[in-house]
C-alpha cells in the first residue's frame, strides 16, 4: 500500500465544498489542515479537519503536511504557491493559475527549482466523455480535425440575478468568467488538440456592471461573456466562447473532421453526453464510467478531481508511464499556456 499524503487546503469555498470531500474519500489523502481568513475555524470544527489557520504561512508553520491545494481566491494563488515550494510541498492550485503572465512564469520558475510534483486544477479533462473523445482523436478517427467548437451558456450572470459581491466581480483581484470558465475551455481546446495556438484573438465583454446583491446595487468591471478564436498549426481553428447572461444552461464541446463530427452536450460541465455524426448517421457513444462515479452524488466536480488526484499522486510516486489518451496531468506549464491565451484576449492585461 503507497503512503498516506498529508494535506492541507487553503480555501473554504470550493476548496471545502469539492477539494475537502474528493480528497477524504480518496484512499491515498489525509486532510489535515485547512486555511482561510475569515472562515477556517468554523469549516475545521464542523468537519473535523485536525488543524486550522488564518493563512497559507500560518499552516506551513504550524502542521506537518506533503501536499498543499490552494483553492484560495486567484489574487492569492501567486503568494500561496511561492510559499508551499519554499517549503518542499507537492501543489495541486485552482483556475485561473495567476492574475497575469509574470505570475504564472514566476510560478513555473518557482515549480522548477523545487522539484515538486506540481498540477493545475482542470479536473474535467477526466470527464467519461472528454477521455472518450481524445481516445478517437488519438486513434485517428477524426482526422483530419479543421475545427474545434466550445460554447458554454450561463443565466447566472443576468441582469436579474442577485449575486454576492466581492473578489468575483473585481478585476484587478482576478474576478470574472474568463478566468473561472474561458480558462476550463482553453485547456479543453489545447489538451484535446495536443499542441497549442499560434495566433489568438478574442474580446472580453460585461453586458451587466450594475449589479444587486442583499445589501443594494454595486458595479461589476468584470467580464460576463468571454469569446477567443484560436488559429493551430495543420490548419486547425477553435471557437471558445463562453457567456453569463443566457437564458439557458448549455455546453457544447465538438471536434470538427472533413469525415466525422463528435459532440459533447448537455447542460453543463458534469452533465454531458457524446455523440458521433457524419453523412449518414448520428450515434450516441457509450463512455466507460469513471471509477469514482459513486461520488457524484457529493457533486458532479469530486469524480473528476478524484481522477485528476490519480494524476498527480503518479507524479508524485516518480511514475513515468505514458497516460492514457485524455488524462495527462494539467501541468503549471500548462496553465501558464493557458494564461498567454487569457491575457490575449484581455483578462489580466
Amino acid at each position: 500500500m503507497s503512503a498516506s499524503v498529508r494535506v492541507g487546503i487553503i480555501g473554504t469555498g470550493f476548496g471545502a465544498n469539492t477539494h475537502l470531500p474528493a480528497l477524504r474519500a480518496h484512499p491515498r489523502f489525509e486532510v489535515v489542515a485547512i486555511a482561510s481568513p475569515r472562515n477556517a475555524a468554523r469549516i475545521a470544527a464542523e468537519r473535523q479537519i485536525e488543524h486550522a489557520f488564518s493563512s497559507c504561512a500560518e499552516m506551513l508553520a504550524g502542521c506537518k503536511l506533503d501536499a498543499v491545494v490552494i483553492a484560495s481566491p486567484p489574487f492569492a494563488h501567486h503568494d500561496d504557491v511561492l510559499a508551499s515550494l519554499r517549503a518542499g510541498m507537492h501543489v495541486l492550485c485552482e483556475k485561473p493559475f495567476a492574475l497575469d503572465i509574470a505570475q504564472a512564469e514566476a510560478m513555473v520558475a518557482a515549480e522548477k527549482a523545487a522539484g515538486t510534483a506540481c498540477a493545475i486544477a482542470h479536473e474535467f479533462r477526466f470527464r467519461p466523455e472528454r477521455i472518450a473523445l481524445a481516445e478517437l482523436i488519438a486513434n485517428g478517427h477524426l482526422n483530419p480535425i479543421r475545427e474545434l467548437e466550445y460554447t458554454h451558456l450561463m443565466g447566472f450572470l443576468r441582469a436579474k440575478e442577485m449575486r454576492p459581491r466581492g473578489w468575483w466581480f473585481q478585476r484587478a483581484r482576478g474576478g470574472g468568467i474568463a478566468g473561472a470558465i474561458l480558462s476550463h475551455a482553453v485547456d479543453a481546446a489545447n489538451a484535446a488538440l495536443g499542441m497549442l495556438p499560434i495566433e489568438v484573438v478574442g474580446a472580453l465583454r460585461t453586458a451587466n456592471a450594475e449589479r444587486f446583491d442583499a445589501d443594494g446595487a454595486f458595479i461589476s468591471d468584470v467580464d460576463d461573456g468571454a469569446f477567443a478564436l484560436l488559429r493551430y498549426p495543420e490548419g486547425i481553428v477553435a471557437r471558445l466562447s463562453v457567456d453569463g447572461t443566457a437564458a439557458v444552461d448549455s455546453l457544447t464541446f465538438a471536434i470538427h473532421g472533413e469525415n466525422r463530427t463528435v459532440v459533447s452536450s448537455g447542460k453543463g460541465l458534469t452533465e454531458q453526453r457524446l455523440f458521433s455524426v457524419d453523412d449518414e448517421e448520428t450515434n450516441e457513444l457509450e463512455c466507460a464510467p469513471s471509477r469514482y462515479a459513486r461520488f457524484a452524488a457529493i457533486n458532479g466536480n469530486v469524480p473528476p478531481m478524484m481522477e485528476l488526484y490519480d494524476a498527480w499522486l503518479a507524479k508524485m510516486d516518480g511514475n513515468a508511464a505514458t497516460p492514457a489518451a485524455g488524462q495527462a496531468l494539467p501541468t503549471f506549464a500548462d496553465g501558464l499556456a493557458t494564461q498567454r491565451i487569457l491575457a490575449a484576449v484581455g483578462f489580466g492585461a
